[in-house]
């Protein structure tokens, strides 16, 4: 996630630090765990809840099954049959969900209960009912996504009848842009770019930019790399809305973790320069290609991970070309005490100091691959970041020498490349 400079761009470190990790208090995520992982049918498993009764058993089936026929229609592309489990009331925001689904390509779309209905609070006949849905764009055989969504019922007869659905309170990723906006939608081959109809205008450009980057991000999976990158351009309102909002001033972007192997990326429209947006998908596919689904356990990992990133955006640009150079020499000769695993930035950081951070991982990043390759690089990357292993233990294993050396070599090597 990049920070802002003036002359060129902002770069957030959105992505780098998960709130799922439980690392900082308040901080918001770019990676965040998978919600529920899917059972062997493919549906998301459901949560812990209490059983509940037989009869509370017995009305979650009925209103699954109503769910399960909705989901049909939606994937044979009946808009008719997809309202028709609902009430009148409800069916405006499902008709904008359903077009807003069938323009991102749904392949698969499996509801299943998060729990028991519950009554709802002077409201007789009405229940709320927690749902869980795996879903795929595009691909019909990926390993889906997952996501929670409220639902509201009223029995009509025995018969329940869907009055709404809402985004759910314990998602941690917040709601998804096509629970609730209108969206307009490019497919490439690698890509599929979304964003509101008012900026339909912008997509033939955007895409062409992220199948570009998405062939980078590629080279820096760890693992194979995502079946498609999904990245959504944000106005001003969508930026505060989507995937709950509430970012930095001067955040331009970030991923988040949404299940399945995969991570949506979101592009802040409002702060964007047009020469800026090239290196920042770079950066933050790399992201979506090179981390784990549930997102890596350490603070101290963060210059790799944004390091990575950085690399990748860089796109094999001499590192005298690189952008963030002055803020680098600014940091170095400040109050860094020199060592990568502290090198994080605080949340109320400046944009000076978030990007020296981000200038000194990719620096650090850069030196180990003019030294040992990237194929070696990404095995160090696996190694700590995915399997948790101790730097020492990774440098040992990967590069045959020992962390506390390279560690130094990797500082040497961003204070002479400062300058």
């Amino acid at each position: 996630m990049p920070v802002a400079r003036a002359r060129k761009r902002r770069w957030p470190r959105w992505t780098a630090l998960g709130l799922a990790l439980g690392l900082v208090a308040g901080a918001v995520p770019g990676v965040l765990l998978r919600e529920l992982a899917p059972d062997a049918a493919g549906r998301p498993a459901a949560s812990p809840d209490r059983r509940g009764t037989a009869a509370e058993r017995q009305l979650a089936e009925r209103m699954v099954g109503q769910l399960d026929r909705q989901g049909a229609a939606l994937l044979g592309g009946d808009r008719t049959g997809f309202l028709a489990v609902a009430e009148p009331a409800a069916r405006p925001a499902l008709t904008k969900r359903y077009a807003a689904l069938r323009a991102l390509r749904v392949t698969v779309w499996r509801p299943a209960a998060g729990g028991v209905p519950v009554a709802v609070d002077g409201r007789p006949g009405e229940w709320r009912l927690p749902v869980t849905v795996g879903y795929c764009f595009v691909v019909p055989g990926c390993a889906p996504s997952t996501t929670g969504l409220g639902t509201r019922w009223r029995l009509v007869g025995e018969q329940p009848r869907l009055l709404a659905v809402e985004p759910s309170r314990t998602d941690p990723t917040g709601v998804r842009p096509w629970a609730v906006d209108d969206l307009a939608v490019a497919v490439g081959k690698r890509a599929l770019v979304a964003t509101t109809p008012a900026q339909r205008a912008k997509l033939p450009g955007l895409l062409a930019q992220a199948e570009a980057a998405a062939r980078v991000a590629d080279r820096y999976a760890v693992g194979p790399p995502p079946d498609r990158y999904l990245v959504y351009y944000a106005g001003r309102a969508e930026w505060q809305r989507w995937y709950g909002g509430g970012r930095p001033k001067w955040t331009a972007g970030y991923a988040v973790g949404v299940g399945g192997d995969r991570h949506d990326v979101v592009l802040n429209a409002q702060s964007l320069a047009p020469g800026g947006v090239d290196d920042l998908l770079r950066h933050e596919l790399t992201h979506a290609s090179s981390l784990p689904d549930q997102g890596y356990a350490d603070h101290a990992d963060w210059w790799l991970v944004e390091g990575l990133a950085e690399y990748a955006g860089t796109d094999g640009q001499p590192v005298d070309r690189y952008d963030g150079l002055a803020e680098v020499r600014k940091l170095v000769r400040g109050d860094w005490a020199g060592r990568l695993d502290a090198l994080a930035p605080a949340d109320d950081a400046s944009d000076d100091r978030v990007g020296g951070a981000y200038g000194v991982g990719y620096l650090a990043v850069r030196h180990l691959v003019d030294r040992y390759g990237e194929q070696r690089v990404l095995d160090f990357f696996r190694a700590v970041v995915h399997e948790r292993r101790p730097p020492a233990e990774a440098a040992d294993e990967v590069f045959g020498d020992p962390w506390s050396m390279l560690h130094d070599d990797c500082v040497a090597y961003v204070r002479a490349a400062a300058g």
